[in-house]
């Protein structure tokens, strides 16, 4: 168990790439201070320079370690982020008295790929740039007066280039790590990205991984990626 206010010595660090495809409208809410008559009511978050949709980094960190957690949990009752168990606790990190350390994992913010930009920026005709509004109606069961708004939607057939890295501090633990880093990536896969996923918004798809090695210590990238490959194979 690692010490507070002690961190392990870096031994390497490993580049996961991934590519992932938006398979379902995806819906990751964006600010909305100025609305002027016509837009859209809920709009997603876009990258400031280029316009186009991103998804946060911190979006797929929390996803993945709440997957994770639920997926390990004993009780009915998912319990608070100190609980968690010491492998979720050193991927993502803590800062618990008992189990405090930087987090092994960390995310990038993922932009859309060039093939992306290239079809859906230019050959597609969308609602708004790279995106669709979808309307909806939230009906009050007891009047049965319908409520309409406006949703915007990363769509589907979207691709994003999808990266983070892994810091190598104890090679021990690096089969367990991957393992249960590749178990979070096939529950993603099965669950959702964004709002709105219980009804059907932001499924989403993960291939083509490929693992840079960063150092001078041993490991077999390959077999990692096999892994990680078979995660998407759903």
């Amino acid at each position: 168990m690692n010490v507070s206010g002690k961190q392990k010595a870096l031994l390497g660090k490993m580049l996961i790439k991934a590519v992932l495809r938006v398979e379902t409208g995806m819906h990751i809410g964006g600010g909305n201070d100025y609305a002027p008559i016509g837009a859209v009511d809920s709009p997603f978050i876009r990258d400031t320079l280029t316009h186009a949709p991103i998804i946060p980094g911190s979006t797929v960190k929390g996803k993945l370690r709440t997957l994770l957690a639920k997926n390990s949990c004993q009780g009915y009752i998912l319990h608070t982020v100190d609980e968690d168990n010491e492998i979720i606790k050193r991927l993502f990190g803590s800062s618990g008295e008992k189990f405090a350390c930087p987090a092994r994992l960390q995310f990038f913010d993922l932009f859309i790929t060039k093939d992306t930009e290239e079809l859906f920026g230019k050959n597609i005709d969308t609602d708004t740039y790279i995106g669709e509004v979808k309307f909806e109606n939230a009906i009050k069961r007891t009047t049965g007066v319908a409520n309409p708004r406006q949703i915007e939607r990363v769509p589907a057939g979207v691709k994003f280039d999808f990266k983070l890295v892994y810091n190598i501090e104890n090679q021990s633990e690096l089969d367990q790590d991957m393992k249960t880093l590749a178990e979070g990536l096939q529950l993603l896969q099965i669950d959702y990205l964004g709002g709105h996923g219980s009804r059907g918004y932001g499924r989403v798809s993960l291939a083509d991984f490929t693992i840079v090695k960063i150092g001078n210590i041993q490991v077999n990238t390959e077999r990692y990626q096999e892994l990680f490959e078979g995660s998407s194979a759903l």
